[in-house]
């Protein structure tokens, strides 16, 4: 019997099982391989097609994210406007992302009309066309909005700091110029378009509650098209990092401006090291969330900053470990020396039960939030399939929140939280 005057006992996240759900696998007669998720209750559906199509791929600059954006913009039955109001019709929304190592087509809709929905996603991947007219409007829009862009020292700071990290030259470190957007041509994007979706390499990511015959629908529209799966490895990894030579930089963006742009960056290894794990933790603990030690220290404390986090790239071949904020003018230098004295601390100080037990909790609760729900479940069999890890890398990082300790953690912080390994970027 429920007796309403006692309370539920509390329990603390990290006393939760906490368990990713199980993901099908499916493949195509050509070879792309289909992860499905069948679960939730309302009508939903999300359909991602993953595509190694990023800029690490590109031979000119801006041709993989023009390529992307674009590729709704018509095909040889149907215009723009055309294709647009199909899926308006449906209510459904079809979205394309472009990344330093792939691109996305992510559909969502009623499940009851993938029948409808998916064909005209086949059209695209296998018949755009890119008009004239409409790359000319993509250069004009997307020129006045990097102007405007330019205009904010966060904008500058952000694509600055990468460039510092991996070289202009590298995919992960290069930026947009006007120029840039100048010189796309639309056989450069036609070609693009032919190797790296046509007949790219191609990953499917299924999430909702499934309508029958999905897996049918799946075959017949995309598994006769010259799609195929990727190969290990395939990742682009002939570019090579050029980092900065200069570790310190203040860059003069607004002359009257009242608001600095903070980027404190260093290179770090990418998932597959094993300290990744146990820098999630201390990156926590040091400034991944509201309760961290920057974030008390320098917004709390000082009032310097309505925000500051730092955080660890999720780049696929590369990574580094980002702080970032904007400050005060007047108080960026102080901010700056605040974020190297916190450094020094958690170098010196063991970190104590409490704060750990507080750290654990928060991020046992966050990925117990990002669970919820049959497109978040995907989003994590995504990020593994991405990187080439499986569901055991998820519950080893479940045990490395649970049982790492504070001396382990001082240890990584004196290993990796080096001022003189740290680039600096203030942007004013």
């Amino acid at each position: 019997m429920l007796i309403r005057t006692v309370p539920p006992p509390i329990k603390d996240p990290t006393e939760f099982e906490v368990n990713l759900p199980p993901c099908d696998k499916h493949t195509l007669r050509n070879g792309v391989e289909v992860y499905s998720l069948n679960m939730g209750t309302e009508d939903t559906l999300m359909v991602n097609w993953t595509f190694h199509a990023g800029n690490s791929y590109e031979t000119s600059n801006l041709v993989a994210t023009a390529t992307s954006q674009l590729l709704k913009n018509g095909t040889g039955r149907l215009s723009a406007f055309e294709v647009n109001e199909h899926f308006e019709y449906y209510g459904a929304s079809l979205s394309r992302h472009s990344n330093h190592e792939t691109a996305d087509i992510v559909l969502h809709c009623l499940s009851r009309h993938a029948n409808e929905l998916l064909p005209v996603v086949a059209e695209i991947i296998s018949d755009s066309r890119f008009p004239q007219n409409e790359l000319d409007i993509f250069i004009q829009n997307s020129k006045q909005k990097l102007q405007v862009s330019l205009q904010k020292c966060e904008f500058v700071a952000s694509r600055l700091i990468d460039a510092h990290l991996f070289g202009e030259g590298h995919p992960y470190g290069k930026y947009s110029t006007p120029a840039d957007y100048d010189a796309l041509r639309r056989e450069d994007l036609l070609a693009f378009f032919d190797e790296h979706y046509r007949k790219g390499r191609c990953i499917i990511f299924v999430a909702g509650k499934l309508p029958p015959g999905l897996f049918e629908l799946l075959e017949k529209e995309f598994g006769g098209l010259s799609l195929h799966a990727p190969q290990a490895g395939y990742i682009s990894t002939s570019h090579l990092l050029n980092p900065s030579m200069q570790k310190k930089q203040v860059l003069i963006n607004d002359p009257e401006g009242v608001q600095a742009a903070i980027r404190i960056a260093r290179p770090f290894p990418n998932r597959h090291h094993p300290d990744f794990k146990k820098a999630m933790v201390l990156n926590n603990i040091y400034g991944g969330f509201f309760g961290s030690r920057l974030m008390t220290n320098i917004r709390e404390d000082k009032g310097y900053t309505y925000g500051i986090y730092s955080y660890l790239m999720n780049f696929i071949q590369e990574s580094g470990w980002i702080i970032s904020t904007e400050a005060g003018r007047d108080v960026s230098e102080a901010t700056v020396s605040e974020i190297y004295k916190e450094m020094e601390e958690i170098r010196e100080e063991s970190i104590d039960e409490e704060e750990l037990r507080m750290t654990r909790n928060y991020m046992i609760g966050s990925i117990l939030g990002e669970l919820d729900g049959p497109f978040q479940v995907l989003s994590r069999w995504k990020s593994l399939v991405l990187n080439d890890l499986d569901v055991r890398y998820f519950n080893e990082v479940i045990n490395v929140i649970k049982t790492i300790t504070g001396e382990e953690l001082q240890d990584l912080a004196k290993k990796y939280l080096v001022p003189d390994e740290f680039y600096e970027l203030v942007v004013i």
